[in-house]
């Protein structure tokens, strides 16, 4: 039986046990889908990301939830790469390409002593009606339909994976909140196997613009992501398509996590390309050594 090594980051916080944790495999290419599956599982993280050869970029990764496999990850992209650089991987690369399931995506590196910043772009932003029952989905998360912000949208939205985005009225909804994450996929009728995101505009850090939590698929075997890469590049997105559509570029802070105890910052970039609904997003993060495991 085979001892695989797990190396425990934690992404989009520079302390131990704060921002959102993510098992990284290194040199994956022998296992198979199957190991790869067990081995998420056993982690039990949200994500473990899995390093492996590429022909058509610098290296690929592959994203497992304990449940089954996801096409992009952001916070576990921010520890990988971190931990390439880490073990004298990268060297002194400041940029590389990276293959995933949602295209080969590049990604920067740069040291702010003693920090080290990721900053990964992400794929092109795509949005969904969400035509389902607004109290139900209320209920979901543990809060009445008069605590959703009706002035604007709730949409599913994507930069690689999924989620639906629910704007709330305030925050002090948000320490509320208690997801029933079970009944999800009866209300998610048009992309069942997705997460809930709500968010709003009020933060506790005056540097932050937008506060959050992630409330994963009952599919994906966890019932909440700390801190949330892609979730947090479309809601640049987002916000560039339905609160703002004068602004050709954001750039702001969404804090995350601290209602669970894991504190922890997404830099978010969003920007309109020459056509006026071409979107480039790009998230920027850090991420801190924790522990090392083994895994049968």
């Amino acid at each position: 039986m085979n001892r695989i090594t797990v190396y425990h980051y934690d992404a989009f916080s520079t302390k131990p046990n704060y921002g959102n944790p993510a098992g990284v495999v290194l040199h994956a290419d022998s296992l198979s889908d199957v190991d790869m599956q067990q081995i998420a599982s056993a982690v039990g993280f949200n994500e473990t990301v899995f390093v492996l050869k590429s022909s058509v970029a610098d290296l690929r990764l592959r994203y497992f939830t304990p449940g089954h496999e996801i096409n992009l990850c952001g916070h576990a992209t921010i520890a990988s790469i971190h931990c390439l650089k880490d073990k004298g991987v990268l060297q002194e690369k400041t940029s590389l390409s990276i293959e995933t399931r949602a295209g080969v995506l590049p990604v920067s590196l740069k040291t702010a002593d003693p920090t080290l910043e990721i900053e990964m772009r992400q794929d092109r932003p795509q949005f969904l009606s969400f035509s389902g029952d607004v109290e139900l989905l209320a209920e979901s998360l543990g809060l009445t339909s008069s605590e959703i912000e009706s002035s604007l949208p709730i949409v599913y939205g994507s930069t690689g994976t999924w989620t639906l985005l629910v704007p709330i009225r305030r925050l002090s909804s948000f320490m509320k909140m208690a997801p029933k994450n079970r009944i999800f996929p009866d209300i998610l009728k048009e992309n069942p196997r997705t997460s809930i995101h709500p968010f709003c505009m009020e933060t506790h850090d005056p540097g932050a613009f937008m506060h959050a939590r992630h409330f994963s698929s009952p599919y994906s075997g966890t019932i909440e992501d700390p801190v949330t890469g892609t979730a947090s590049g479309v809601m640049g997105a987002y916000y560039l398509t339905y609160m703002n559509q004068v602004e050709r570029k954001v750039e702001f802070l969404v804090e995350q996590g601290m209602e669970i105890g894991r504190d922890g910052r997404v830099f978010v970039q969003a920007t309109r390309g020459d056509q006026n609904q071409d979107l480039e997003i790009s998230i920027r993060g850090t991420a801190v050594f924790v522990k090392e495991m083994k895994i049968e």
